[in-house]
């Protein structure tokens, strides 16, 4: 039973632990309907033991969204399940906002997800994503011309978000929908081409599977795998490798400026230098999560120039990749600085 193999994923990631209380985002669609018919079932089964709520939004972008929402309702209605209903004009907020429909729509989404789970006091949000999402994903990142970190994919928890489908196929989700009779509602957007996203769905993968790979997803899903655990191991190196260089850190944990003292954090030049340049990008990027909290706005090109810039080993240089980091080298250390 799909339920079965579901609980088998949330096991494998402790993604629900006894005492749980989940916002499950459901559209109507199959993957978010499955996700909350197999929740409900473990539940009712004493298989686990949490609580759960449901949100639902209106994006006011197409014809049958209020069919959606009742539909959302009176299923949630009949199981006993609170249900949370947001109606957004995404199109008007996007023309405010200048973004894309796609990502307002995301914004928007996750914000009133972050309020319902604060209203309910709940602490974990499930999401629908499935094994399909994941390998479009990955394609995704592919095109992209991501790294490694882009081929890991979606992950099963982060954070508070947890995808107890992730490893469930669209076929079985589908499939799953007959058999229940839970006649879930369809998005008319998917066929739509113009999105990326889509285009890898409804052609890439088709075309693939056909001509070249019959079991593309599961190929890319085994990839996937075989990605997080290199880059746990990565991850682990460079942990170990940042420490092994540190001089100097000199910055709040809880990222408030220090008025005393720059904030910023001081390695060794030639200990930096001796290690391999897959080591060295990943110390740079943690060196620079450590001071601002996260690597947003830093791109692979300024990486490469920090890197030349360490290698060259000439001193009194710097750099600054942004108004609020500058990297200095200096008496044979590299002093990564967090500027007011």
């Amino acid at each position: 039973m799909l339920e079965d193999k579901i609980l088998k994923t949330i096991k494998k990631y402790n993604l629900i632990e006894n005492g749980d209380k989940i916002v499950v985002a459901v559209s109507g669609g199959p993957d978010s309907i499955t996700l909350l018919n197999c929740l409900y079932e473990l539940k009712e089964s004493n298989k686990l033991d949490f609580e759960m709520v449901v949100a639902h939004i209106n994006h006011g972008l197409r014809e049958n969204a209020k069919i959606d929402e009742q539909y959302v309702f009176e299923f949630c209605n009949r199981i006993n399940i609170r249900c949370f209903i947001l109606h957004a004009d995404i199109k008007k907020e996007a023309e405010i906002q200048k973004r894309g429909l796609e990502e307002t729509g995301r914004i928007i989404r996750y914000k009133f997800f972050d309020e319902i789970q604060s209203k309910t006091n709940s602490n974990k949000i499930a999401i629908a994503h499935n094994s399909n999402d994941n390998v479009e994903t990955i394609i995704m990142n592919i095109v992209r011309g991501s790294g490694l970190g882009g081929l890991k994919g979606i992950e099963a928890i982060n954070g508070k978000y947890i995808r107890p489908l992730i490893e469930t196929s669209r076929d079985d989700i589908e499939s799953y929908c007959e058999e229940k009779k839970l006649n879930p509602r369809y998005d008319e957007s998917n066929d739509d081409n113009v999105y990326t996203r889509n285009k890898i769905r409804n052609i890439v993968i088709p075309y693939i599977k056909q001509e070249l790979n019959p079991n593309i997803v599961e190929t890319i899903t085994r990839l996937s795998n075989i990605t997080k655990d290199d880059l746990k191991y990565l991850e682990v190196q460079t942990e170990r490798s940042y420490k092994n260089m540190i001089l100097e850190e000199n910055f709040s944990k809880d990222n408030v400026y220090n008025d005393e003292k720059e904030a910023k954090i001081i390695l060794d030049l030639k200990k930096f230098n001796n290690e391999e340049k897959a080591i060295e990008k990943r110390v740079i990027l943690y060196a620079i999560n450590q001071l601002f909290g996260n690597t947003k706005g830093i791109e692979k090109i300024h990486i490469e120039d920090i890197i030349k810039l360490c290698n060259n080993n000439i001193g009194n240089k710097f750099l600054t990749p942004n108004k609020k980091l500058r990297v200095e080298i200096k008496n044979k250390t590299i002093v990564i600085k967090r500027l007011k």
